[in-house]
């Protein structure tokens, strides 16, 4: 890899670093091609991505973002596990980790709040962001729905009590 590609690579991950909302560092412990692959595919379905870079040039892509301090868990051989979902590449590192003992979670980071392994697994114990989305809907709009079915049930009453009577002397 000549200067060049180091510098476009160092851009593209720090440019990167600067629009996710979570940052997963993962030791690798000899993981094959298919299982990378694998981890690869899940962290893209659930929009996220997962690269292996050199120590030396993710920490250069570091410098100026707020995950700064994860320079430090930077050791070995790590890939870094990226989402804008503070909770989606949390949660996928953590399953793939439940599965697979060729990778350890070491700890991340979101946003300037570093986070050690326990940390990165309550992380991924909670909801998603859509799943949260879809919860506060729902308690805004429950109250709503309360309010139309009472307000409606009387009316209903009166058209039913009507028919009957409209029923009664058809009759």
């Amino acid at each position: 890899m000549d200067r060049n590609q180091k510098a476009e690579v160092v851009s593209a991950l720090n440019a990167e670093l600067g629009q996710v909302g979570v940052v997963v560092v993962t030791r690798n412990l000899g993981m094959t091609v298919a299982q990378s692959t694998v981890l690869r595919q899940k962290m893209r379905e659930a929009g996220a991505s997962y690269k292996v870079t050199k120590n030396r040039l993710a920490k250069i892509a570091l410098d100026g973002t707020d995950y700064t301090g994860l320079s430090d868990l930077l050791t070995g051989p790590v890939g870094l596990a990226t989402s804008v979902d503070p909770v989606a590449a949390a949660k996928v590192a953590i399953d793939f980790a439940k599965t697979n003992d060729k990778i350890e979670i070491v700890g991340g980071a979101m946003g300037t709040m570093l986070l050690d392994a326990e940390g990165v697994k309550a992380l991924a114990s909670m909801p998603s962001l859509d799943e949260l989305r879809a919860k506060l809907v729902g308690l805004i709009v429950a109250p709503a729905t309360k309010l139309a079915t009472v307000t409606q049930a009387p009316a209903a009453q009166l058209a039913r009590v009507f028919n009957a009577y409209a029923e009664k002397e058809a009759a």
